[in-house]
């Protein structure tokens, strides 16, 4: 759980900006959007596995530029 240490002379927008930061670095943020709506199973399949293709795509990608250049 995210939490916010307030004193007295906090002032209210600095407080939703860290809270807000937190949220994101705790992956909570993600979460919630990815859990606002009902996926089937086999829709969760097809979008875990097009995210590994993503992944390997741009890691080929990478590997490919960084021979290229040396690196």
């Amino acid at each position: 759980m995210v939490e916010i240490q307030l004193a007295e002379t906090d002032r209210l927008d600095w407080a939703l900006k860290q809270f807000r930061r937190r949220m994101i670095r705790s992956g909570l943020f993600k979460d919630m959007r990815r859990k606002r709506f009902y996926e089937k199973p086999s829709e969760a399949r097809k979008a875990k596995a097009k995210a590994a293709e993503r992944r390997r795509h741009k890691d080929r990608k990478r590997a490919r530029a960084a021979g290229r250049f040396g690196l």
